[in-house]
């Protein structure tokens, strides 16, 4: 196999976390919807933790694609 296609190849591989990170932000939010739904008065209590959760798994996301980056640009 060519350097350039194994670059491709392990640049795409790396982008899978992408998905994972889709399914995570959805939960967190979908439950955070579902749980202000059955007690609006908690919302306000927990929503710094969710944002929290959400800047955790968005780090994730962030560093999927610096490891992308460096695999086409860098090696």
């Amino acid at each position: 196999m060519e350097a350039e296609a194994a670059k491709l190849i392990g640049a795409g591989l790396a982008t899978i976390a992408l998905a994972g990170v889709g399914i995570g932000i959805g939960n967190i939010f979908g439950n955070f919807i579902a749980g202000s739904m059955r007690n609006p008065a908690a919302a306000p209590k927990v929503f710094g933790n969710v944002l929290l959760g959400f800047a955790l798994v968005e780090a994730i996301a962030l560093f999927a694609l610096v490891i992308a980056m460096l695999i086409l640009f860098v090696f």
